[in-house]
This record gives C-alpha cells, sequence and structure tokens, in this order.
C-alpha cells in the first residue's frame, strides 16, 4: 500500500470514529425525548379515555409549539462549533449562554399564549366535551415547562458545538426517568389525575434544564465566559435562528397536508398513514443523529479554516447517508409484517399500509442524504439557503398532494409525494453542496 492510498483511508477512519461517537449519543438523545409522551400516555390511559384523548390533544399541541423553536438547538451548535474549531471557547459558551437568554425570553412569551388561551385552542382543535377539561388542564400547566423545554434545546446545540453528545443522552435518560416515577407519584400516589402527570412532567424538564445550566455555568467559569445577557448577542441568535425557523415551519407544512390529504381518503387510509408517520418519524430519528454530528463536525472545520476537511467530511457522511438509508429501508420491508400488527388487526388498514411502506423503504437512502446535507448546511451556518429551499419543496410538494384524492392512488400516492418532496429537498441540497458556496471559514459566518 503506497503513503498516498494510506492518507484517505486514515482520514476516512478518522471521520468515521467522529461520526459514530457523535452520532450515536445523539440518538440516544432523540430516541429518549418521544419516550417522555409514551410514559405519560402509559400512565393517563390506565385512568380513563377522556383522559387519554385530552392528554392526546394537548401533547400534539405542545410538541407542535416547541418543535417550531427547534432552532435554539441548531442555530446554537452552528455557532459554536466555529468559535471551537477557530480555538476560542469563552467566545464558543459566550455565543451558547445568549442562545441560552433567547429561549428564556421565547419559553416566557410562549407562557403568556397557551395558559390564558389554553380552552379557545383545544375547542378549536375540535375536543369533545368529555376530553377538552383534561386536555385544558394538561395544556395549561405543561406550558409552564415549555422555558425549561426550550432552554434544554438550546443548552444541547452549546454542548453538541462542544463536540459532546454524551451529556445531552444522560441528562435525556435521567430525565425520562424522573418523568416516570414523578409521574406514578403524583398520579396515583397524590391521586391528582391527569394534572399529575403535567406535574411530573414539568418537574422533570426543569430538572434536565437545570443539570444542563450546571454543565454550561461550569464551562463559562472555566474559561471566563460572561453569564450576564447580551442584548447584541441575543438578537444575533435570533436572527441566525429566523431562516431555520421559515425551514422548520415549511415542513411542518409539509406533515400537515400530508395528514389532512390522508384523512379525505377515508378511515382507513389516515389510519394507515398515521401508523406510516410513526415509522418515518422514528426512522427520521436515526438519520437525524448523523446529520446532528455533521452540524458539530462541519460548524468545527469551518471555523478552523480546513476546507478541504470541511468537504471530506461532507463527503464522508454522505456516504453514512446512504448507508445507513439503505439498512433502514431493507429493515422496513422485512419488518413489515410484524410492524402492523402492533398497531392494528383491521385488514383494511393493513392493505392500505403495505404498499405505502415499500415507497417508505425505497425512499430511505434518499432520506439518508437528505438528512446529511441538511446537516452540513446548518453547520456552516446556511441557514437562508435552507429557508429557500423548503419554501422550494413546499411550493412543489402541495399540488402534487392535493391531486393525490383527485387523480388517485389512494395512500400510496400520498407517500410517493413525500418521497417527491425529499427528492426535491436533495436536489436543492446537492446543488447547494456541489456548488462550494456554504464553504464559509472563521469563527463567524
Amino acid at each position: 500500500m503506497t503513503q498516498a492510498s494510506a492518507a484517505p483511508k486514515a482520514t476516512r477512519r478518522q471521520h468515521d470514529r467522529e461520526i459514530v461517537a457523535l452520532a450515536v449519543p445523539a440518538f440516544g438523545a432523540l430516541v429518549a425525548e418521544p419516550l417522555f409522551v409514551m410514559a405519560d400516555s402509559a400512565i393517563v390511559g390506565h385512568l380513563g379515555t377522556a383522559q387519554l384523548a385530552g392528554l392526546g390533544i394537548a401533547s400534539a399541541l405542545l410538541t407542535t409549539a416547541v418543535s417550531v423553536f427547534v432552532f435554539l438547538a441548531y442555530a446554537t451548535t452552528a455557532a459554536v462549533a466555529r468559535r471551537v474549531g477557530a480555538g476560542d471557547l469563552q467566545a464558543a459558551i459566550r455565543q451558547g449562554m445568549d442562545g441560552i437568554w433567547l429561549a428564556l425570553l421565547l419559553g416566557a412569551a410562549v407562557i403568556a399564549v397557551f395558559v390564558p388561551t389554553a380552552p379557545s385552542i383545544v375547542e378549536l382543535f375540535g375536543a369533545s366535551h368529555t376530553a377538552a377539561p383534561y386536555a385544558i388542564t394538561y395544556l395549561q400547566i405543561s406550558a409552564l415547562g415549555i422555558p425549561a423545554m426550550l432552554v434544554v434545546l438550546a443548552a444541547t446545540g452549546v454542548l453538541r458545538g462542544l463536540q459532546d453528545t454524551r451529556t445531552p443522552l444522560y441528562v435525556a435518560v435521567a430525565g425520562f426517568v424522573a418523568n416516570g416515577i414523578l409521574n406514578a407519584a403524583l398520579v396515583y400516589g397524590a391521586d391528582l389525575g391527569i394534572a399529575g402527570s403535567a406535574w411530573g412532567t414539568v418537574i422533570a424538564q426543569f430538572g434536565m434544564a437545570a443539570a444542563y445550566l450546571v454543565v454550561v455555568v461550569r464551562g463559562a467559569r472555566r474559561h471566563g465566559a460572561s453569564l450576564r445577557p447580551d442584548a447584541a448577542g441575543i438578537r444575533a441568535s435570533a436572527q441566525a435562528g429566523a431562516p431555520l425557523l421559515v425551514r422548520t415551519l415549511s415542513l411542518r407544512a409539509i406533515l400537515m397536508i400530508a395528514t389532512a390529504v390522508a384523512a379525505r381518503l377515508g378511515d382507513a387510509n389516515i389510519a394507515a398513514h398515521q401508523i406510516i408517520l410513526s415509522l418515518w418519524s422514528l426512522l427520521a430519528f436515526a438519520l437525524d443523529a448523523i446529520a446532528i454530528a455533521g452540524q458539530a463536525i462541519i460548524g468545527r472545520y469551518l471555523g478552523a479554516g480546513d476546507r478541504d476537511g470541511a468537504r471530506q467530511a461532507c463527503r464522508r457522511m454522505v456516504e453514512w447517508g446512504i448507508a445507513v438509508g439503505v439498512v433502514l429501508g431493507v429493515l422496513v420491508v422485512l419488518a413489515r409484517p410484524l410492524f402492523l400488527p402492533l398497531f392494528t388487526g383491521d385488514s383494511t388498514v393493513k392493505d392500505a399500509a403495505l404498499p405505502a411502506l415499500v415507497i417508505v423503504a425505497l425512499s430511505q437512502p434518499i432520506c439518508g442524504v437528505v438528512f446529511v446535507l441538511d446537516g452540513v448546511l446548518m453547520g456552516a451556518g446556511d441557514g437562508p439557503y435552507l429557508a429557500w429551499a423548503m419554501v422550494v419543496t413546499l411550493a412543489v410538494f402541495t399540488p402534487a398532494a392535493l391531486l393525490v384524492p383527485v387523480l388517485g392512488g389512494g395512500l400510496t400516492a400520498v407517500w410517493a409525494a413525500m418521497t417527491l418532496m425529499m427528492a426535491v429537498r436533495m436536489l436543492t441540497l446537492w446543488l447547494r453542496t456541489r456548488s462550494g458556496r456554504w464553504i464559509v471559514t472563521g469563527a463567524t459566518r
């Protein structure tokens, strides 16, 4: 083996080690998050159908509200990683503190909206008269935990930018365990019903936020970074996050349109759609873990001024995305007979879901490329392009999805439109990475 051929292999091994070291703990933390809702559902479900229905409505509203602000994690990761690459840990942590202060301000604003308007919001979602009181109770109490949830997002971004995905995993697991214990104790032990579940989750969320703050504050003191709010820094964090907010809202709109179209196809199709969407979301966690590694690694390389390292890391992560996508696609095909009975015994629902699952399986390599390139461009701080690309994707997807009830094809056609959406995203992201315009070096973009 020549020295020239050995060098690229050594570089690939280095990238592989970095990707695995960041992606595996990130995947664990991502999977732990939805377990909160599952634990709440399992405990509240034994109180009665009306309570579980109320929890379902309130959880959907809370999840949507928090997911809109996921840019707190993404933008913070990229900004902090750049500073780390530039060798300025003090500025990196200072940048992270600006994101945390922004999270607190946004959390307070969300509380001001959700608590007084909870009855109206629940009514707007068409809750039954039996489920509505429980939904309102859960929503008003759980909304108090939103500032903590947003702090967790921002602080997670800080640690990811510092190339640390293990601490978020440990905090997420501890939070899940505490949430389960508190829920059981307050719902049954203290006999607080659904309110006990809400309070248990709020306490667990504030505990997680406190754990993150302890880690970040220790780092700030160690490197002499100020903990005080800085108006200019907070404003800069908001400006960096605004394009990613547009991206997230466009993606949420796509998912809502797909669900609305599936609902028009009948009960069996919407039931099958919900099952497939839950699987699609689970698969996304695996691919998003690689994207998170991409955000941290690319940001660090660009901050250090290493253009070639950024390009090589991007190329290797794309290879990872394709490989993981192929594996996930094969698993979906093989697991179809076992997966569907876990959710339904209705043969009509199964018949609607089976061909659509094949489409989902075939699309996984595309999804792998999309998630990775999305993470690469986020790590590069290329938010404005990501916003524009997602708006274009929404414009292409909307007419394609709305034509499904007219042209036919059922749920399979809906998921074909979803695959088209991912293909458009892949094209726009590939064109950007190929152009090299995302490669902007330095401590700030």
